[in-house]
């Protein structure tokens, strides 16, 4: 049966091909606050995650879904100690708020602002990375591939260059999304591990960070 997170790749991507071909496509799925605000279209919360600004915009954030994703889906999530039979619906909805959620500030921010436009699964895909490091703090990450760093460390690089992004600006990528979808990520977390399984995420995770 074929992964969560593979299906939403396989989405993702697909979507995202298809705008990469067509201006209006484009156009018409983009988190555009001024156009929710003034026209409703709600949509564009959940849409906007479904393109991207360029393949290399793509496949970061699908190389780094697939890599975080399916662990926690297979191994995290679905695991008798959390979530068990449950697991595949936390995590699909942690996915899909995460889209939302990450992008509202943005949305308050910019939704008299015509000019503003953003694109991208960056705030759903930092949710998944750092509900990951809420559960596996220590374990170690490769930075570019290469230099090997605890999970939480890695997250605070994550958020620094995030920032430093967000204040450049000028590329459409909503950079402030990282941010927003790493605080729902740990919010999550710690609210659904308490109300679903009983489990104190945020003290195991110091317990663990702390050792």
């Amino acid at each position: 049966m074929i992964s969560i997170t593979l299906l939403i790749i396989i989405i993702t991507c697909a979507v995202s091909f298809a705008a990469f071909n067509s201006d209006k496509l484009k156009e018409d799925l983009l988190f555009w606050p001024a156009e929710i605000n003034s026209r409703n279209q709600y949509y564009r919360f959940l849409t906007g995650g479904l393109i991207h600004g360029d393949y290399m915009h793509l496949a970061f954030n699908m190389i780094s879904l697939y890599s975080f994703g399916e662990y926690i889906e297979r191994y995290l999530f679905s695991s008798p100690a959390l979530f068990g039979s449950y697991g595949k619906l936390m995590y699909l909805l942690l996915y899909v708020l995460a889209l939302i959620i990450s992008v509202i500030p943005d949305y308050f921010s910019y939704r008299n602002n015509y000019n503003y436009r953003a694109l991208g699964a960056s705030g759903a895909v930092s949710a998944v990375i750092f509900a990951f490091i809420m559960l596996e703090p220590t374990r170690k990450l490769q930075l570019f591939f290469a230099i090997p760093i605890r999970g939480y460390v890695f997250g605070a690089l994550f958020l620094a260059i995030s920032v430093y992004l967000s204040k450049r600006g000028g590329d459409n990528i909503g950079h402030r999304a990282h941010f927003s979808g790493a605080i729902f990520g740990v919010l999550f977390m710690i609210i659904a591990g308490k109300l679903m399984a009983n489990v104190d995420v945020l003290r195991e995770f110091w317990e663990q960070v702390s050792r």
